[in-house]
């Protein structure tokens, strides 16, 4: 009895199977990435808090958006790193409970900041003369503190209700850090009201997000829709391209996960492993690139800032 339910002091980790002689190899694309991301989404901070110019609710949300992208990439990079750069895969139970807060409450902070950016698009669009007085300052930081507390709020009771159930000796976990679906399969207990509370909070969040961000862009595309003008039609498209790109980014690899996790049984570990690194890895560093590449105000902005550091180069070499 002692051998089945043995909690045990650590869980195993999984990195991608098939690939171990090449993990040295693959850390350099990841490390890579993690630099990215972090690069990137800093630059976007730094450039709306300098600029005057980008002191408006949409360019606010985008800061909200980058600082969530950083704690998702900081959350998932220790064990990211252990595996491919160290190789060890081994991870404390509290350390692996606190890794799983951070992840999920990060994932719900990324949901919940691209449902306000649709807010936003939808008062831009549809009610363009009202939108300094709706999207005011005290009410943007209020809605950045709703975000923050139903995020966190939520998923508190989470590594609390998992710390108290026993393990059984198989404590090989299927991703390459620790999640709340991965880590509950491996209790030898009953889990239904564990299982009850997590699909609770994903279908009250990233649920109810998707479905208000679905009816989001059905309002503006009504809007769209009544302009006379095709140019001006395509111009109000236009503004919401990076936000829909950075949906896209975020849900599409989000949906395909669950999928296998409850359906896929014919999937293999390598799939599951990819379709994590997707959600967890690819939004953080695709999505100042997209903002960069399709708003033209950051894109100038970072322009400016290059040509500005390079004729400072010249100078001081001329000198």
């Amino acid at each position: 009895m002692s051998d089945s339910n043995n909690t045990g002091t650590s869980f195993f980790l999984t990195g991608l199977p098939g690939l171990e002689a090449v993990y040295t190899w693959l850390s350099i694309p990841l490390c890579a990435m993690y630099v990215a991301s972090l690069a990137g989404n800093s630059l976007i901070l730094w450039v709306v808090r300098s600029e005057p110019s980008l002191h408006q609710p949409m360019y606010y949300f985008l800061s909200m958006l980058s600082v969530t992208d950083l704690g998702l990439s900081a959350s998932t990079l220790p064990t990211m790193l252990t595996i491919y750069a160290l190789g060890l895969r081994e991870v404390a139970v509290d350390a692996c409970l606190t890794q799983l807060f951070f992840i999920h409450t990060f994932s719900i902070m990324e949901s919940s900041v691209l449902l306000t950016m649709a807010f936003d698009r939808v008062v831009a669009i549809s009610n363009p003369l009202r939108y300094g007085t709706i999207l005011t300052s005290p009410r943007i930081a209020s809605l950045g503190l709703a975000i923050l507390l139903r995020s966190v709020g939520l998923h508190i009771p989470a590594p609390i209700m998992l710390k108290k159930l026993p393990y059984c000796r198989n404590r090989l976990l299927s991703h390459s850090y620790c999640l709340h679906p991965d880590v509950m399969k491996l209790a030898c207990a009953d889990t239904r009201i564990n299982s009850a509370y997590g699909l609770f909070v994903v279908l009250s969040t990233l649920g109810v997000d998707a479905v208000l961000i679905v009816l989001s862009y059905g309002l503006i595309l009504h809007t769209v829709l009544s302009i006379a003008s095709k140019a001006e039609r395509l111009k109000a498209l236009n503004t919401c391209a990076s936000h829909l790109c950075a949906v896209l980014l975020f849900y599409t690899p989000m949906m395909g996960l669950s999928m296998i996790h409850r359906f896929g049984r014919w999937a293999s570990p390598r799939s599951r492993v990819l379709l994590s690194y997707l959600h967890f890895l690819i939004p953080p560093v695709l999505n100042p690139m997209v903002y960069t590449i399709k708003t033209k105000q950051i894109r100038l902005r970072m322009l400016h800032l290059f040509w500005w550091n390079r004729s400072s180069t010249r100078h001081k070499g001329g000198n």
